[in-house]
């Protein structure tokens, strides 16, 4: 098995060789030390995970002792209460049946003053004939022979019992079998939830291709709908290759190329939802291609995407908040929403019960939250902040965040950042 992995490692990095050849030396030095650190880390993820692992084998097991201790503890209370409510009922039993098979002597029985039977006084039966005293014996063997057929009952009743108490404790014991199944599916569930050694250098070299160019951007796309058939049951690799069609959306021009990627992304990044809807990326993602699928919609699509869009930018943002491009997407939604016209409005009103509400103040506190998790993070960012600040009349701010912006290198050239470039250029043609 090591040696596998071994060999799985040299071929990915003789693949990562042949990735960075068109690179310059001091680019392929950083990949290099980057993709050194990611190894380092995955070795120590890899026997972290063993560690993991034995440690949950170890609560299995004690918890498989403690339930089967439960059990028992009142499988033999259960036994006792049994035993005791036969003893007092067989002895019971035998006393009334014998008391009614001998009825038609006690009946001339005399009584005492408190009120019991004093059954052959000497005072009473020493006249008696010797054949009344036989037939007086007569009674009494019938009521031996009772009290034996009443013991046997009593024998039956309890092997009856006894079977129950098989059957109960056989029923119990399966269910704790499915019950220590169960754990144990849950138990292999939650490891598998880490990486593989293959799998984790897979998605670090996808991580590594997705920070490059358009070209390395295209090869980290290939290289995961490679390997689709072979790892599609993982969140991990289903919300990388959401992002990557992100990527592919962003590289091409053609219309129908970039809705096709974009409604392919989707449907990755709602299967990756769906293995778990704890991860924050999986949101993120499921979010943006929300977004750019929406871009191809009708009208009514686009406001149904856009609450479908907040709903899920928020609970990313609530499973981690140190991500600026989740503040940077919740700051647009916010800006197009308080920017709403008023027959936007009125149609907004009409479609949902409680139509969404936003000011130019709260998607200005989300552009600042992403310059402030990274500054320079993105040129566009600072053109927003540049915009809102134009939108509230503090001309000034926005004068400064204007210039800021144009210095800041661009990492996008679509037409929306290319208009609100040319729209926010008066402001520092005016202070000239």
């Amino acid at each position: 098995m090591l040696r596998v992995e071994v060999e799985a490692q040299q071929q990915a990095l003789a693949a990562v060789e042949v990735a960075v050849q068109g690179l310059s030396p001091e680019q392929q030095l950083e990949l290099r030390n980057q993709l050194d650190q990611v190894l380092t880390c995955v070795s120590s993820l890899r026997s972290e995970v063993a560690e993991l692992r034995g440690g949950l084998q170890d609560i299995a097991v004690q918890i498989i002792q403690d339930v089967k201790k439960g059990v028992e503890d009142s499988q033999r209370v259960r036994r006792r209460r049994h035993l005791v409510h036969r003893e007092r009922t067989d002895s019971t039993g035998s006393s009334s049946i014998y008391f009614t098979a001998s009825q038609g002597v006690t009946s001339a029985y005399e009584t005492s003053e408190g009120g019991y039977s004093t059954a052959y006084a000497e005072s009473d039966y020493t006249d008696r004939d010797t054949d009344k005293e036989e037939g007086e014996r007569e009674p009494e063997q019938e009521s031996e022979e009772d009290e034996d057929q009443s013991c046997a009952t009593v024998l039956t009743l309890r092997q009856e019992d006894s079977q129950e108490e098989e059957v109960e404790e056989r029923g119990l014991l399966e269910e704790d079998e499915e019950e220590e199944e169960e754990e144990e599916e849950e138990r292999l569930q939650l490891v598998t939830e880490v990486p593989s050694g293959e799998l984790a250098l897979l998605l670090a070299q996808s991580d590594i291709l997705h920070t490059g160019d358009a070209s390395l951007k295209a090869e980290g796309f290939k290289l995961l709908l490679d390997n689709r058939a072979e790892y599609g049951d993982s969140r991990e690799f289903l919300w990388r290759l959401a992002r990557a069609y992100s990527d592919m959306y962003e590289s091409t021009e053609d219309k129908q190329e970039k809705k096709s990627y974009a409604q392919q992304g989707q449907e990755e990044a709602e299967s990756a939802l769906k293995k778990n809807g704890l991860n924050a990326e999986c949101h993120k993602w499921f979010a943006v291609l929300t977004e750019l699928t929406s871009k191809h919609g009708s009208m009514h699509g686009k406001r149904k995407s856009s609450n479908i869009l907040k709903e899920h930018l928020d609970r990313a943002i609530a499973l981690r908040d140190d991500d600026p491009m989740c503040y940077y997407l919740l700051g647009r939604w916010c800006y197009e929403v308080a920017t709403l016209d008023w027959l936007e409005k009125k149609a907004a009103a009409a479609l949902y019960q409680s139509p969404p509400t936003a000011t130019l103040h709260d998607a200005l506190e989300n552009f600042l939250k992403a310059e402030e998790l990274s500054p320079a993070f993105s040129k566009t960012v600072r053109l927003h902040i540049a915009q809102c600040h134009q939108k509230l009349g503090n001309i000034s701010e926005a004068t400064n965040w204007t210039e800021l912006a144009l210095k800041t290198p661009t990492n996008s050239d679509d037409d929306e950042t290319s208009e609100l470039e040319a729209q926010l250029r008066v402001l520092t043609d005016r202070k000239i």
